[in-house]
């Protein structure tokens, strides 16, 4: 039993330490943190239509629509796997879908900007047309 809760304890605090550095391991991230994520040079994909983008998209994204057939396979296109991936939608449905493919097909890290584009506006953050 002792060596039960100890155990159980260890698990629990390594847990707590690997969360310590405040930085989320992969998945959603709130609009200041993804604001950081690209001031440092994450990859960034935004998963929306042409037209959408057309009507706005964030500086240095590279579009790639969820729907597109294939759509895991054509990012190791032009994306390195191995490297932090930031993606965007309009408001974050299509981008926790295209988080879960690209997870599936090996991309690690992999964070979706809640609340999508539509939140990045609302914080008042630049948009490029």
């Amino acid at each position: 039993m002792k060596a039960a809760l100890t155990l159980l304890l260890s698990c629990f605090l390594t847990g707590f330490a690997a969360a310590e550095d405040g930085k989320p391991k992969d998945g959603p991230v709130k609009v200041e943190q993804a604001e950081q994520q690209i001031s440092s040079g994450i990859q960034l994909l935004d998963v929306r239509s042409k037209d959408e983008w057309d009507e706005g998209h964030l500086k240095g994204a590279k579009l790639l629509p969820v729907s597109e057939e294939d759509f895991a396979g054509k990012a190791k296109a032009f994306l390195d796997p191995k490297k932090p991936v930031l993606v965007y939608c309009r408001s974050g449905k299509r981008s926790e879908k295209a988080a879960k493919e690209l997870r599936d097909a090996g991309f690690t890290p992999v964070y979706e900007m809640e609340g999508g584009i539509l939140a990045w506006e609302k914080a008042g953050k630049p948009v490029e047309k």
